[in-house]
């Protein structure tokens, strides 16, 4: 038996399977060890299925949809995998897994005071069920559904703890989240009214058949919910408060993977449903500001975890910035520079929570002596942080490139603009975050008087003066960690065959698939789209 003929039984399990694992870790509570084995067999099973879907659909050239329950496309819940959502999958289970071996180091060392094993192991996987549901679903409905299940999920984990701040911060990130959710339901309800049908591939089909004002007050609509869900400038305000307070693990995968399925659900509405309705030039405003914007606001921040939080905004622009070309060669740069951003920026988060651990804060104008006193911990944090500043030849520099390169083939005024502005993020991205590598690790703490009053005006900086009890770091945190760092080089290693990958996605993402296509490539309850 091949891998084509199994690979559509496998994709409901990319789901079942953290939903099983979850119920199992929810029952074993009271027995940690038994929780993190589930936990972490679990993830391991999920990323080796992943991958398994990623060849076949690469290799064969041709999606896997499997029609749940039996009913026949488009009716019942269609879950849809091409190399997108392989793809996308595979490196959020690569993530997913790092950062679960980074909180069972923390858990072991902290016991349950920052985050309780007993709630965490269950919620957490049922986070990863609904961040693969939303990358498969081959329906608009089934997309809210994933969105739930890992909002209600993010729901617990931001506030695990129960101190003060998560729960101040944790009630802004739940009245935004179910503010997005809201407006996504309803535009899900008014394409249902008007068109019949919440698949994917049908809409695409039957949109023409709308007036045009039509089509444009549904396409915004979607639009509005899913940039909150991305933090796209001006509804990325509520982000920066509210990562920072969770614990260090959270943080970590919230800041790779959540605002990252937002951007997919952009990337699906912009390439499958609304192809023919053109909203680019607002996709680049949007961009530009949200590039400036953010990293501004990243260059007046005096605590890590802000800094990385502001460049998270401001990095997101980038992909709105590649959407926004709609050329085979932007879309496949665009999702190249996603899956770079998951992991460097999940990697700089574990690196920032070690810091934290070390250090005893995560304040630049607290932190000093890191280089002497934990070098591995100032490599850790240099080597993505230079990727993330988009310094050659790392994956970071690849990506910026690749859309700059696309958007100058287009070469209107516009995209020079753009091309400007994303060349001064980078700058500025650099800046803010070598100034922290500075300060945090290089100063000593003899350093001059002179020095102190160069960064005197971060000391009104939001949490600058945050200070926790310095712990104990132990190995495992910091082998999750060095993981994290060796993925985001192997990012620069292997880019070639990656972008080529890429390259595919972004070419057959602008080919709509016709709902017979779609058809004839299910088989049924189990069978491949």
């Amino acid at each position: 038996m091949n891998m084509t003929s199994i690979a559509p039984a496998l994709v409901p399990l990319l789901v079942t399977l953290p939903l099983l694992g979850a119920a199992i870790a929810l029952i074993a509570g009271r027995h940690r060890r038994t929780q993190v084995v589930v936990s972490v067999v679990t993830l391991t099973a999920v990323l080796a299925i992943a991958a398994i879907l990623l060849y076949v659909v690469d290799s064969g050239d041709k999606p896997i949809a499997v029609s749940v329950g039996g009913w026949p496309i488009p009716f019942g819940i269609v879950l849809y995998v091409d190399r997108l959502s392989a793809l996308l999958v595979v490196v959020s289970s690569v993530v997913l897994l790092a950062v679960l071996l980074f909180s069972i180091g923390q858990g072991a060392a902290d016991g349950d005071d920052d985050t309780p094993v007993s709630i965490f192991h269950p919620s957490y996987l049922i986070l990863g069920a609904g961040i693969f549901n939303a990358f498969i679903a081959g329906d608009l409905f089934n997309l809210y559904v994933g969105f739930e299940i890992l909002l209600v999920a993010s729901y617990v984990l931001i506030t695990l703890g129960s101190t003060e701040s998560r729960i101040r911060t944790g009630v802004v990130y739940i009245v935004v989240s179910l503010v997005s959710s809201i407006l996504f339901l309803a535009a899900i309800a008014m394409i249902y009214g008007a068109l019949g049908t919440v698949n994917m591939v049908q809409i695409a089909e039957r949109m023409g058949e709308l007036p045009q004002q039509t089509q444009l007050v549904l396409h915004l609509m979607l639009l509005l919910a899913f940039s909150i869900k991305a933090a796209v400038f001006p509804l990325s305000f509520w982000l920066p408060d509210s990562y920072p307070t969770a614990p260090a693990p959270v943080t970590a995968v919230f800041a790779g993977l959540l605002t990252k399925v937002g951007v997919y659900a952009i990337i699906r509405t912009e390439t499958v449903m609304f192809l023919d309705n053109d909203v680019n030039m607002l996709l680049m405003f949007v961009a530009l500001a949200t590039m400036i914007v953010g990293v501004l606001g990243a260059v007046a921040q005096a605590e890590l975890k802000r800094i990385l939080s502001f460049t998270l905004v401001s990095h997101i622009g980038y992909m709105i910035f590649g959407l926004a070309i709609a050329t085979p060669a932007a879309i496949g740069a665009t999702i190249y520079y996603m899956v770079h951003h998951i992991v460097v920026q999940t990697t700089l988060f574990l690196a920032v929570g070690l810091v934290e651990r070390r250090a005893g804060s995560t304040s630049i104008l607290r932190v000093k002596g890191l280089m002497k006193a934990a070098p591995v911990i100032a490599v850790l944090y240099f080597i993505p942080a230079i990727n993330l500043g988009g310094l050659p030849p790392f994956s970071g520099f690849i990506g910026k490139y690749a859309l700059f390169d696309a958007a100058a083939q287009v070469g209107t005024p516009i995209m020079i603009v753009l091309m400007v502005g994303g060349i001064v993020t980078s700058l500025l991205t650099l800046y803010a975050l070598m100034r922290a590598w500075n300060l945090s690790f290089w100063r000593e703490d003899e350093d001059s008087a002179e020095t102190e009053a160069r960064i005197s005006y971060l000391g009104t900086a939001p949490a600058a003066g945050v200070e926790t009890e310095r712990r104990v770091i132990p190995k495992i945190m910091t082998a999750a960690t060095t993981g994290m760092v060796a993925v985001t080089v192997a990012l620069t290693v292997f880019a070639g065959p990656l972008y080529d990958v890429c390259n595919r996605i972004g070419e057959a993402l602008l080919q709509p698939v016709s709902l017979t296509q779609l058809q004839d490539d299910s088989t049924g309850t189990e069978k491949a789209p």
